[in-house]
């Protein structure tokens, strides 16, 4: 197997704060930097949340804004991707930035528990945050935190409210959702084999001490992988991750391992059929 390894570095999330480990990027101009680390170390896709400056998280356009030129000119070609994840925003205000035309977005197609609330993503705006990615011509990164949600992708997409083929990313290791099981992610792989052919692209994602081991299933099975410190914020049990650059790194090992070429952001965005940048 030798097909280019797309890397998502997810450089911030809504949750891990500097008192949890300093090197969390929370400015936009730490944002930018830390993406820029990221893409030189090979990273081709970042997923980017906002925070105000105390550490809140939000999904200000103008925050979204800033950061994306940022990104934009210092990291060129690569993948920006904006978060309309829930923990930032409620109801519509989870897509106020789509209007900026990233890239790509990401999107939750159902209703999960996370570690103290339920992630809610009530089917209308779902099909909200759809119609405005397939009006701003965005490619939705699906998180599937549940096998339902694949096949949620399937209807949508059978229903044209997706907009080619669903791009996934199986999401595990979070506390009350689906946890890191090697078998339940292979059922994972194989019926998103069966709903979108042998040929669609897919990643995952890990949570926590969970990032290195769901990197090592995706990258051998053919799948791509995320990293950062959105999800992770540990090179081991002892040692903080010093920075995104420092997981992304990491993440290159195990395409070096299993003989995976990491993706440049022009061969990522090749893969997953978006524009040039």
């Amino acid at each position: 197997m030798n097909d280019p390894c797309i890397i998502c570095v997810a450089i911030t999330g809504s949750v891990p704060q500097k008192s949890d480990n300093p090197a969390v990027p929370i400015t936009v101009e730490e944002q930018v930097e830390s993406t820029q680390e990221a893409f030189e170390a090979g990273a081709s896709i970042c997923h980017a949340h906002v925070r105000l400056e105390d550490g809140t998280p939000s999904s200000d356009p103008e925050r979204f804004a800033r950061l994306k030129e940022g990104v934009e000119k210092h990291c060129p070609g690569m993948i920006i991707q904006l978060s309309t994840g829930g923990r930032s925003g409620a109801g519509r205000e989870r897509g106020g930035m789509l209007s900026l035309c990233p890239d790509m977005a990401s999107l939750s197609v159902g209703s999960n528990n996370f570690p103290t609330r339920v992630y809610e993503n009530p089917p209308d705006l779902v099909e909200w945050l759809a119609s405005e990615m397939l009006r701003f011509d965005i490619k939705p990164e699906i998180e599937a935190f549940d096998l339902s949600h694949i096949f949620r992708a399937a209807q949508m997409q059978k229903a044209g409210q997706l907009a080619g083929t669903p791009y996934v990313q199986f999401v595990m290791g979070v506390k009350n959702a689906m946890p890191a099981d090697r078998e339940v992610f292979e059922f994972y792989v194989q019926t998103h084999h069966r709903l979108f052919g042998t040929d669609a692209p897919w990643c995952a994602a890990g949570i926590g001490a969970n990032q290195i081991v769901l990197n090592d299933w995706a990258i051998s099975m053919g799948g791509h992988a995320r990293t950062g410190l959105e999800d992770n914020m540990r090179l081991n049990r002892e040692t903080l991750a010093p920075s995104n650059a420092a997981l992304v790194k990491r993440t290159v090992e195990v395409c070096e391992k299993y003989n995976r070429p990491v993706a440049t952001a022009a061969q990522a965005r090749a893969i997953l059929d978006i524009r040039a940048a």
